[in-house]
């Protein structure tokens, strides 16, 4: 009797998002595997994607693979009743969501804010506070509104599985990650990156290799010394953020439902590694 194929091994991804994608700030793909002896997560290899077409031809790429990508896939319940948008299931609002333009998601979500008192004009998913992430409504500083507008499309019409959202391939699994989670971790509100070059100074070099020796001692993460001195130099954090959102996904591909808490709502979906109880502490320890 001839023996069993054996089973494709897993791929995990770290993605970090950019709603704009060029050469200049390209998404960042840390791809890499739990190694079948020791357990530890290995990072195979860092990919940049300039633009939305690769992104796109990366979430079709064959299963098996579970990622976690920096860009929020919901949005708050309160705002999307509020403003009268589908809300019987993710794919409804998200397909709406696609449908407008920039301004006028921006218009909608200040008139939003503007009829309510001040210190609570944004809506806020059950996640995001527990998190310490920006509301996913934000549409400046960051515009993490606007990365859901390109992201959570691309995952819809690329059939990917996403976990109390929406029932894809389970081939492909994608999780929302939020690299905060393990930076500050280990940092605490220690700065490590920034996008502006008056700024990318000594101390944020420091902080970025602080942090990637703790993953590599503290999180068992394998890398060599080209993946190390790439992770420190890049001054912008790019590349240590999507490894950051890789020990997310190969945490989560340890736990029972990916470690998602039960009834997660299904139009704010979960940050993978974040506690259901705010002030418990988050499922951000070792790999």
């Amino acid at each position: 009797m001839p023996a069993a194929e054996p089973s494709p091994r897993l791929r995990l991804l770290g993605v970090d998002f950019s709603s704009r994608p060029d050469r200049r700030k390209p998404i960042v793909v840390a791809e890499g595997h739990r190694c079948d002896a020791s357990g530890q997560l290995r990072l195979d290899r860092l990919r940049e994607l300039s633009d939305p077409a690769a992104f796109a031809a990366l979430l079709t790429e064959p299963g098996p693979w579970l990622g976690a990508f920096d860009l929020p896939f919901g949005l708050p319940r309160e705002l999307v009743e509020t403003l009268g948008w589908p809300n019987h299931s993710w794919a409804a609002l998200i397909a709406h969501y696609r449908r407008l333009s920039r301004p006028e998601i921006r218009a909608a979500f200040a008139a939003f804010c503007a009829a309510r008192p001040a210190g609570a004009k944004f809506a806020h998913r059950a996640c995001d506070r527990p998190a310490g992430a920006s509301p996913s409504m934000k549409w400046i500083n960051p515009p993490v509104a606007f990365m859901l507008h390109a992201g959570a499309p691309a995952l819809l019409d690329a059939g990917c599985h996403l976990p109390g959202l929406h029932e894809g391939d389970r081939s492909r699994i994608a999780l929302e990650g939020y690299p905060g989670l393990g930076a500050r971790a280990v940092l605490g509100r220690r700065s490590y990156k920034s996008d502006d070059p008056a700024r990318q100074d000594e101390s944020r070099r420091q902080a970025r290799q602080t942090l990637v020796q703790a993953l590599e001692q503290h999180d068992g993460l394998q890398i060599d010394a080209e993946q190390r001195t790439a992770l420190v130099d890049d001054a912008r954090g790019d590349r240590l953020d999507a490894v950051l959102c890789l020990l997310q996904a190969a945490r989560a591909g340890q736990r029972p439902d990916f470690g998602l808490p039960a009834g997660v709502d299904p139009l704010e979906g979960w940050i993978t590694g974040v506690a259901a109880v705010r002030g418990s502490d988050p499922q951000i320890g070792h790999a």
